[in-house]
């Protein structure tokens, strides 16, 4: 990888090796706080809504407000962070997202919260942009960056299924103010120990890639392209005027950056980095698998409170089973993996466990058994998820100059989120429109719904299949690499 030739990278690097282990904890606590808000909150929504007399349609905006500023200032803060510092974002980052945090949390009126989250989002943006960039940094060593990067997909993909633990906790145990107040201890914590641990980088300097007509495009159009998919799509449709108008003023904003980016002298997004077949190939499949994982976390989640009649605590323990599986092979099993078999087989058969569990939910009926109908899928989910997605954020890096490190980190977290809001949208428009249009009972249509979703969420997965065969290539696994790099070493 290009991160032991570069300057800009070596500095981390250089760190002693317990340090740079605890400076990736530190990073990785960064990113939980991130991924469990997103759930937490959504475990605390109907209390939210008592509380603040929200409607069910403005309530949306509780999630959406954060998704519209997260989403749209992915790629801008990664950039940012290969500008001025990554170290410095991050931290930047935190006491942001903290501070929104503690607003939240005090929040006695709808448009206080909602404002709160948005400014929570742009914390949460700029702090988890720049983490996977910092990662491979930090581990330029092969067997190493396989194994910190296990650790980081365990944390950034099954991180959420805590969160809807923790958010069932907190809600019922204490309030709802609770699942944000504790982000307090939690932010300030990680941001001291990201200043003591994580060397500071000097960054490539504001003058190499100022372009601030290229962020204004890229940020507008991906904060409207968000907006569109969470607010007029999911509620009026795909076809709706509104829906199509703002999609159009999306192509637009998107045109004109890439038009900028083509012909400015500084580009923000370097239009280099597509010609990687990896990387490019890399954030199709980020966006195809996060559109069905993320919209089946929330459908099975509704079909097991709407259906089988499960609590939010209950929800929490149920999808505890993805959370240990996951975690079991991303951290201790997946660094072995990639490196026998290189990243693309890992990734391979991961996606496909996945699309089985995925079909299998399919099956799932009115009066369903936990430990016949659910359990298996979500074991299959995190055999899945734990085997492919440190292969994918390998695979994502792989290709990547250490002066866009940022830039790639950051446009991968773009298309995970612009993916998962695109593919929640449309599983949750085809199960509404099929349960609306059912003449079965009540739990027959909501479960026929489901299972529509269930099975295009699998097609969409299934997808990410066909371009992890037909576009990655697989890379020479990293011991082969290392055993020439000893005989080179040898024969000199």
């Amino acid at each position: 990888m290009h991160a032991t030739t570069d300057t800009l990278a070596t500095t981390p690097a250089t760190q002693g090796g317990r340090s740079r282990w605890l400076a990736l904890y530190t990073l990785c606590a960064g990113m939980l706080m991130i991924v469990l808000d997103v759930t937490v909150v959504n475990v605390a929504l109907p209390a939210i809504q008592d509380d603040l007399g929200f409607t069910s349609s403005s309530l949306a905006w509780v999630v959406n407000a954060y998704l519209i500023a997260f989403g749209g200032l992915l790629l801008l803060a990664g950039r940012l962070g290969d500008l001025l510092g990554r170290r410095n974002i991050f931290t930047a980052g935190l006491v942001v997202f903290t501070a929104a945090s503690v607003l939240c949390g005090l929040a006695q009126t709808q448009e206080m919260l909602v404002i709160a989250r948005f400014i929570q989002g742009v914390g949460g943006a700029l702090t988890s942009a720049v983490i996977l960039g910092m990662i491979v940094t930090l581990f330029p060593e092969p067997r190493e960056q396989a194994k910190a990067i296990g650790v980081y997909a365990f944390v950034a993909s099954a991180g959420g299924s805590i969160g809807l633990l923790a958010g069932g906790v907190l809600t019922q145990a204490i309030s709802w103010h609770w699942i944000f107040f504790v982000n307090l201890p939690l932010g300030v914590l990680t941001a001291v120990l990201a200043v003591k641990l994580i060397e500071k980088d000097k960054g490539l300097g504001i003058g190499k890639g100022t372009d601030v007509p290229g962020a204004v495009l890229i940020t507008a159009a991906l904060m409207v392209g968000v907006f569109t998919i969470v607010k007029p799509a999911a509620e009026l449709g795909w076809t709706a005027p509104r829906t199509l108008a703002l999609a159009a003023a999306t192509l637009v904003l998107l045109a004109g950056f890439i038009t900028r980016e083509a012909t400015a002298a500084n580009p923000l997004v370097p239009l280099r980095i597509f010609r990687s077949r990896t990387l490019t190939g890399a954030n199709l499949i980020q966006a195809l698998s996060a559109s069905g994982m993320f919209g089946i976390f929330f459908l099975g989640s509704l079909y097991l409170q709407r259906v089988l009649g499960y609590d939010a605590l209950q929800i929490g323990l149920a999808f505890l089973p993805t959370t240990v599986v996951m975690g079991l092979l991303s951290v201790k099993y997946s660094e072995k993996l990639v490196m026998r078999f290189g990243p693309r087989r890992p990734l391979i058969a991961g996606l496909s466990l996945i699309v089985v569990g995925l079909a299998l939910f399919t099956q799932a009926p009115v009066g369903g058994n936990y430990f016949v109908h659910v359990l298996p899928v979500l074991v299959l989910l995190g055999l899945g998820g734990g085997v492919c997605f440190p292969a994918l954020m390998g695979l994502s890096m792989s290709d990547v100059k250490p002066e866009d490190a940022g830039l790639a980190s950051g446009l991968i977290g773009t298309m995970g989120e612009v993916g998962a809001a695109l593919g929640l949208a449309i599983l949750a428009t085809l199960s509404a429109t099929r349960t609306a249009g059912s003449t079965k009972p009540a739990l027959q249509a909501l479960t026929d719904g489901y299972h529509l979703s269930f099975a295009v969420a699998a097609a969409i997965v299934a997808a990410s299949v066909a371009i992890a065969l037909t576009v990655m290539r697989q890379p020479k696994p990293a011991s082969e690499v290392e055993d020439e790099e000893e005989l080179l070493l040898e024969a000199a």
